[in-house]
């Protein structure tokens, strides 16, 4: 127990323990009660968007709405009084995202506009990693995200191409078809191209021409032809990154590389590894 620890109040570093304390007995209860009470609200969120629902017991879920969002406002109040460092709790990812999620209601009394911002309370639900404890997989997202960021050149690259392809065979079908056959313009035949091109197919715009469906059959083989290259490219990066990341892991003890990014010890000498 460090300085600032002794120094707060009993019942600060007993809130501390069960609030922050995952760890603890009391702590894992009050993980288990608040994920049931966030999931709970999230719920309330989605089924008071079906009107049917919304009608009947519409009263119900604002009070249980209510009821959430008061006891998430003292936990939150909670969090703040017992933290070790206030500021840095209010500034971190969760203690954004917890106030965030408690403001629009409060937001909606003041303001009746602000009643469509209640839909950013099911930012709640990120709050379930905190009790799941799913930072752990932070490391395996960095690497999906750092692979998106190499391979966006080439993902750039490969729609601009695809976007001339679009441009090519829309003005084509623009002509063939024209607007007897629901092609009026362009910018429709455009649309076309894209719902055709990725397979989509909502079939509200057709050809009627045998040349139009011959061109429409190209576009479809065309489509199947590039739908995975993204894909690819995407896979290729984060393999490269992957390997990447087990160079990186290193055991200071007898220099072994070459670790998987969950591995806690080195499969070598038997060293604990450093975190990543």
């Amino acid at each position: 127990m460090n300085t600032e620890e002794k120094a707060d109040s009993p019942l600060k570093q007993t809130l501390r323990s069960v609030i922050f304390g995952t760890e603890t007995p009391a702590g894992k209860r009050f993980d288990i009660a608040l994920m049931i009470c966030i999931v709970l609200s999230v719920t309330l969120i989605f089924i008071d968007t079906i009107g049917t629902i919304h009608a009947q017991y519409g009263d119900y879920i604002r009070i249980g709405e209510w009821t959430f969002t008061v006891i998430f406002t003292v936990e939150y109040i909670l969090r703040l009084y017992c933290s070790l460092n206030r500021l840095h709790y209010a500034r971190s990812f969760f203690g954004v995202v917890d106030l965030v999620s408690i403001l629009p209601s409060y937001l909606g009394l003041i303001f009746p506009g602000a009643n469509l911002a209640l839909a950013i309370r099911v930012l709640r639900l990120f709050r379930v990693f905190r009790v799941l404890k799913l930072l752990r997989y932070l490391s395996d997202g960095n690497i999906l995200l750092k692979a998106m960021i190499l391979s966006s050149r080439k993902v750039f690259l490969f729609f601009f191409s695809v976007s001339l392809i679009i441009m090519v065979l829309s003005v084509i079908m623009y002509v063939v078809e024209g607007p007897v056959n629901g092609f009026t313009s362009i910018p429709k035949s455009m649309y076309w191209t894209i719902v055709t091109i990725t397979t989509v197919g909502y079939g509200d715009i057709t050809p009627q021409t045998t040349l139009g469906q011959g061109i429409a059959a190209l576009t479809m083989l065309i489509g199947y032809s590039i739908i995975a290259i993204p894909t690819g490219i995407l896979t290729a990066e984060i393999s490269n990154e992957m390997v990447r990341t087990r160079d990186l892991r290193k055991c200071n003890n007898c220099g072994k590389k070459g670790h998987d990014n969950d591995a806690e010890y080195c499969n070598h000498c038997g060293s604990e590894l450093e975190k990543l």
